[in-house]
């Protein structure tokens, strides 16, 4: 293994972790592998990988070799493929990253249409509410809730999410209806613990056309969006929940909603991807189904 295929060796061992699940995906030995990434360690003349028995993990300096690799590798497999006239068709594997919810439900049945149109394609679908790097975990795309702060990412805003303060109606009957923000209080509430940093989420109001943010004090935290949900509609308190979450309960009268004239401003859901100039076809044909979620919006 020569050039290149040293740098392809590196990045595959990168993402999986190991020389043994790498060389499955390569179609090598593993002992090919680790030799063509010793090859290069020597010509580079960094260490890339600490290496114990069980894994191999990145070092600094083999973190930001994988992070400039994987736009670089992009780029050679779709000119490959556009030499090779198969742009139109993508092939190889597709990773994606989704807040679980909202992934579930909206983003999966897109994305089984997408391999029903594009048989070649795999999947590697990933469902977590923690946002990930998308360059160091050699992600293709992924979708956001909320307002982009990467400027290395390429943002394309498809849908949007409200939030809506809620309780069941047993809740209700049991301990009174707030009329106000000063009142919510005097309440239970259930709070949801942020993932990434083990925070309650403030809950966000708009007053009289200014935003008002509360930290209420928690009698129930969940960790889970969809436990989160469960909480609620079992009378532990007033939750504030996303309104793709709830709109079927509210509907059906499980859920009641409290203080309507004070939704926040709707946050915006986007597909995302590591900027780059040119586009893996796999990763255009998923942006390309991913736009439907526009209509689906528009229809709410």
């Amino acid at each position: 293994m020569h050039g290149l295929q040293q740098f392809m060796a590196f990045a595959a061992t990168a993402k999986h972790g190991g020389f043994a699940a790498a060389a499955r995906e390569q179609g090598l030995a593993p002992s090919t592998l680790a030799k063509a990434v010793a090859r290069l360690e020597a010509t580079l003349g960094v260490k890339l990988f600490h290496r114990t028995t069980r894994q191999v993990t990145l070092t600094p300096d083999g973190e930001r070799l994988f992070q400039r690799c994987q736009r670089v590798l992009a780029e050679v497999e779709d000119l490959q493929a556009e030499a090779s006239g198969t742009r139109a068709e993508p092939t190889g594997s597709l990773r994606i990253d989704l807040p679980v919810f909202y992934g579930k439900k909206f983003v999966m049945p897109l994305l089984a249409q997408l391999i029903r149109q594009h048989p070649a394609l795999r999947l590697d679908v990933r469902l977590t509410d923690t946002k990930v790097d998308l360059i160091r975990d050699g992600i293709d795309l992924a979708v956001r809730i909320g307002q982009m702060q990467d400027s290395t990412l390429v943002a394309r805003r498809v849908d949007q999410q409200g939030l809506v303060l809620c309780a069941s109606p047993a809740y209700l009957k049991a301990h009174g209806v707030p009329r106000r923000i000063e009142e919510l209080g005097k309440h239970a509430t259930v709070v949801f613990r942020l993932p990434t940093s083990g925070r309650d989420r403030p809950w966000q109001f708009r007053q009289r056309g200014i935003e008002v943010e509360l930290s209420p004090a928690p009698h129930v935290r969940v960790n889970e969006t969809e436990g989160l949900l469960e909480a609620v509609k079992l009378g532990t308190g007033i939750c504030q929940l996303p309104d793709l979450l709830v709109e079927e309960e509210l509907a059906r009268g499980e859920l009641v909603e409290l203080l309507p004239s004070c939704r926040p401003e709707a946050m915006p859901i986007s597909v995302v991807y590591p900027s780059g100039r040119l586009i893996p076809s796999r990763v255009r044909a998923a942006i390309e189904m991913l736009n439907a979620l526009r209509g689906r919006s528009a229809r709410a």
